[in-house]
């Protein structure tokens, strides 16, 4: 079969493309049957009566002037340019590609340009754009979303803790709560407050779960231990009656259960001392600081989670805080801190020798150095931790002058947020 080719003259004026020649004054010398049927015009009336940016919008015109006929004097050719023509006074988008015929001697005589039908592409644009515009909003308003709920999160869990501790006769004490991820609830938890006219309670501990379960959860655990030291001050009835409480209101077929340390603290006469004693229900021992610098744990074991079992066994544990000594309350998200290459736990024996490190230390310093330590740890600190810790004011210069110099060392450290700062108060 024969292949039948159009004629030059024919590829051109059919051409799916305008084709049009113009003087260097811009007088059109030549123009394709394509682009006369595009703009509704006939040949007689074009060719030799009208420039190119007759051709054009007043856009169009603008962005010929500015974009195309500069490079095509300086280059030579252009490819690429938006213009618009002007079709029956609507604007038909069109991308121009020019190029400068010249003489054997090299004069321009002319400059001979292609468009090419743009409407797809604008129309393309335009969609792209409106879908980006929307986009960036929805971005914007799911941010505003996420920002609200932040808020709203950041304020039920100062509600579950308190908004400062209180003053202690002949105590210190310092509190820091960090959060994990300011998207979801802890389930951390600490408080001090009276128990009667010298003896003070205190308590911290770690629920099962996150978000708003969990904040129930504090909730209930918080005021079960505080209804129940008013009736009995013995830590370990008070961890029982925690345990009933969560063992009897656990929905049908869920377990609530927390770790909790709970303890007393009563002053000792005229020594200036405190008798300390502390029952542990699964959570993490407290560590002892003397004002001999030594550091060790004060262990309470056979502590079973609370609200596991009905019947679970506590067990108590006793000490003295002389002048100088403090004692440190955990929850485990410190120890379990991700460190170092190898992403390995911190551990509790890390965390006994980073504190012994700095023994002996008033409350406020003990916990301004782990606020650091806990910010040193980077994304490895995946969970919430609450630290709380207790002591009783040095009355030696020679432990004070210790201590300052430990605390000295401490704040050596970088400067933190305010937000960040533990809370402490003192006598």
């Amino acid at each position: 079969m024969a292949v039948l080719e159009d004629s030059a003259e024919e590829l051109y004026e059919t051409a799916p493309c305008g084709y049009v020649s113009i003087l260097l004054d811009g007088t059109i010398a030549r123009i394709n049957t394509t682009l006369l049927q595009w703009l509704g015009l006939s040949r007689s009336s074009v060719v030799g009566r009208m420039t190119f940016g007759d051709l054009l919008t007043p856009a169009g015109r603008l962005a010929y002037e500015a974009q195309l006929a500069p490079a095509l004097r300086l280059n030579g050719e252009v490819g690429g340019v938006s213009l618009e023509l002007s079709r029956s006074g609507e604007p038909l988008p069109v991308l121009a590609s020019a190029i400068v015929r010249s003489s054997s001697e090299g004069r321009p005589l002319l400059a001979r340009i292609t468009l090419t039908d743009a409407r797809d592409r604008r129309a393309y644009e335009v969609e792209l754009l409106r879908s980006r515009a929307e986009a960036e909003e929805a971005r914007r308003a799911a941010e505003a979303d996420r920002a609200r709920l932040q808020d709203a999160l950041a304020v039920l869990q100062r509600s579950l803790l308190p908004a400062r501790l209180p003053s202690v006769p002949g105590l210190e004490a310092a509190s820091y709560y960090h959060t994990a991820s300011p998207d979801r609830l802890g389930g951390d938890f600490y408080d001090l407050f009276p128990l009667d006219g010298k003896r003070w309670a205190f308590f911290l501990g770690d629920v099962c779960g996150k978000g708003p379960e969990a904040a129930a959860l504090t909730s209930l655990t918080r005021y079960t231990l505080r209804t129940a030291a008013l009736h009995d001050s013995d830590p370990v009835a008070a961890l029982r009656t925690l345990n009933t409480a969560l063992t009897e209101q656990s929905p049908a077929g869920e377990t609530c259960y927390c770790t909790a340390v709970f303890g007393v603290l009563e002053p000792q006469g005229e020594s200036g001392s405190f008798a300390l004693e502390l029952a542990s229900g699964g959570h993490p021992p407290a560590l002892v600081l003397r004002s001999d610098g030594r550091v060790d744990f004060l262990p309470t074991p056979g502590g079973l989670l609370v609200g596991i079992l009905p019947d679970a066994q506590f067990v108590s544990a006793r000490t003295i805080l002389e002048p100088g000594d403090s004692v440190l309350l955990y929850t485990d998200g410190l120890t379990e801190a991700r460190t170092g290459a190898g992403y390995d736990l911190f551990g509790d024996e890390a965390l006994r020798e980073f504190v012994a490190e700095r023994a002996p230390a008033t409350p406020a310093r003990i916990v301004t150095a782990l606020t650091g330590l806990l910010e040193s740890f980077g994304d490895g600190l995946g969970d919430d931790t609450a630290l709380l810790a207790l002591g009783v004011p040095p009355d030696s210069p020679a432990v004070e002058r210790r201590s300052v110099d430990r605390g000295s060392a401490d704040r050596a450290t970088p400067d933190r947020d305010t937000q960040d700062r533990p809370s402490a108060d003192r006598d």
